[in-house]
């Protein structure tokens, strides 16, 4: 059973970038380096060959796996998004109550999360516990050293 996965189109457009490198340049490769293997002789004592298989079928998992994820991505409709939530593709500004530090995150899908970039998972507990707040609410959200405590200072689109 395949679950569904929401993307941007930025993070569906990388999705499937990689798949066609997957399939149009690993690909050949591998086969490439079954065929220079085969030419080296006795396929029962050849290592490089049995190594070149292996290697290949690797590759067929990735790509298959891949297809299954591009097949169930679904582009988010930014357009549609309630902007008085917090949901996917929401930039959320909050406060931390417990040293009044404040944070700016934007919550995606999460094969799209980047700490770097302030995207945090929305099945991370952070963005887990942001889901469905507004502005003026407090999130409490457990994380394995105890709870926080976060105020919804700002919900915005970019």
């Amino acid at each position: 059973m395949s679950t569904v996965s929401y993307y941007t189109a930025e993070g569906l457009k990388k999705l499937r970038d990689e798949l066609d490198q997957l399939k149009s340049i690993e690909r050949p490769k591998a086969s490439a380096a079954i065929a220079e293997a085969r030419d080296k002789g006795d396929l029962s004592e050849n290592a490089e060959y049995d190594a070149a298989k292996e290697a290949q079928g690797l590759l067929e998992l990735k790509i298959a796996k891949m297809e299954e994820l591009v097949a169930n991505a679904r582009l988010i409709d930014e357009s549609q998004l309630d902007v008085s939530k917090v949901l996917v593709l929401s930039t959320v500004k909050i406060k931390n109550q417990a040293n009044g530090m404040e944070m700016k995150y934007t919550l995606v899908a999460e094969s799209e999360a980047d700490l770097k970039t302030g995207k945090i998972s929305v099945t991370s507990p952070i963005g887990k516990g942001l889901l469905g707040k507004s502005v003026g609410e407090t999130a409490e959200i457990n994380v394995p050293n105890g709870t926080l405590k976060f105020d919804v200072l700002e919900i915005t689109r970019d």
